[in-house]
């Protein structure tokens, strides 16, 4: 379900990163992922963050030749 301004609830972010949301969760505990939003108990991710998270860990390769 999306939320305002973009917004993702953590399953919905999970498929946007192409995550399991096992996998998500265990980042945001780590404090290793995506910045997040908790509102009351939802954990929500504001697709910019996303965004932004997916750019930071983007690697390079090596020039083709």
């Amino acid at each position: 379900m999306e939320h305002p301004r973009n917004m993702l609830r953590a399953p919905d972010a999970a498929k946007y990163l192409g995550l399991a949301e096992s996998t998500l969760a265990k980042l945001r505990m780590g404090r290793d992922g995506p910045a997040f939003h908790k509102l009351g108990r939802a954990v929500v991710y504001d697709r910019a963050d996303l965004d932004a998270w997916l750019a930071a860990h983007r690697v390079e390769t090596g020039a083709a030749a």
